[in-house]
């Protein structure tokens, strides 16, 4: 009787939260360059942790957070810390539509680990689907302005800035998975931002810019913190639990819609048929690597 409200219920949080995500590009990039990757990403996971901690006491769930600090630290490095600080760099020097198409590459990586790490099996279809994404991937940095030079204004290292850090997100959602899946979302979600906030003091402090952020900046922070840190980890732990670490990744395939959109009709950034035809190459093959297309069985 409740399985249709109950799936409406998991369809609606899904595309909200590709909503939300498809946001942050913009709003990321607006605060990183004014405060800078490093910082950027730091004050981004501590306001997150500050405000999510008091829901998590009020519920009477700090023994809880205390007993998985360590794992929770570790997931919140490699599931928000470091990739925050990719990103940022990223989007300082490329398009926040280039960027969320790089993030759609999130379960595949996510598959990936799960194969390699992790055991997970890998039938052909979902193993040529991890070689079709990659592919798509190589191609749309070679479309990138400026190729894939590592030299100086060439987005070489942007792209490699968003790879890094959709592998450290393919990482942290198989750890997840497996080590926290009973764990509330809350509980996870308050958790991985204070641990994130721990280890990324010393960098966002070292490297605190010497002129005063803008505005617009701080805005932006505070807006990339609530909204897109936040409410959206609240979510997409929840989605976790609810269908699993590669399934739930899969809200990148609709995040570079909103993101590229936003890209287009806020910031004039221009979106090519050669983008289109690659971030279509990529979303295949992360659709055969994850097990959404292609036989049942090999």
């Amino acid at each position: 009787m409740n399985e249709a409200p109950n799936q409406r219920h998991w369809l609606f949080t899904f595309v909200s939260l590709a909503t939300i995500w498809g946001s942050s590009f913009w709003l990321l990039g607006m605060a990183s360059a004014e405060l800078g990757p490093w910082t950027t990403a730091w004050l981004r996971v501590s306001l997150a942790g500050l405000i999510l901690l008091p829901l998590v006491l009020w519920r009477g769930q700090g023994a809880l957070l205390l007993r998985h600090a360590r794992t929770l630290m570790v997931v919140g490095l490699l599931n928000s810390g470091l990739p925050f600080a990719l990103y940022g760099y990223a989007l300082m020097q490329m398009s926040t539509g280039l960027a969320a198409i790089l993030n759609s590459l999130a379960p595949l990586f996510g598959a990936l680990v799960g194969w390699l790490w992790f055991k997970d099996p890998l039938s052909r279809w979902r193993f040529a689907g991890l070689l079709l994404g990659f592919a798509g991937a190589a191609l749309l940095a070679l479309n990138a302005p400026g190729g894939v030079s590592l030299r100086p204004g060439g987005s070489g290292w942007a792209v490699l800035a968003c790879l890094g850090a959709t592998l450290s997100y393919g990482i942290s959602g198989n750890i997840t998975q497996r080590q926290l899946k009973t764990m509330p979302p809350m509980v996870i979600a308050a958790g991985t931002q204070l641990g994130a906030a721990i280890l990324l003091a010393t960098p966002g402090l070292m490297l605190w810019p010497e002129h005063n952020a803008g505005l617009s900046a701080w805005l932006a922070l505070g807006a990339v913190s609530l909204f897109c840190t936040s409410v959206a980890y609240i979510l997409f732990f929840g989605l976790i639990q609810r269908m699993g670490s590669n399934a739930a990744m899969t809200v990148t395939y609709v995040t570079p819609v909103f993101a590229t959109t936003l890209g287009v009709v806020a910031l004039g950034e221009t979106f090519s048929m050669a983008m289109l035809g690659c971030a279509a190459i990529i979303l295949l093959g992360t659709a055969l690597a994850t097990g959404l297309l292609g036989p049942r069985r090999s």
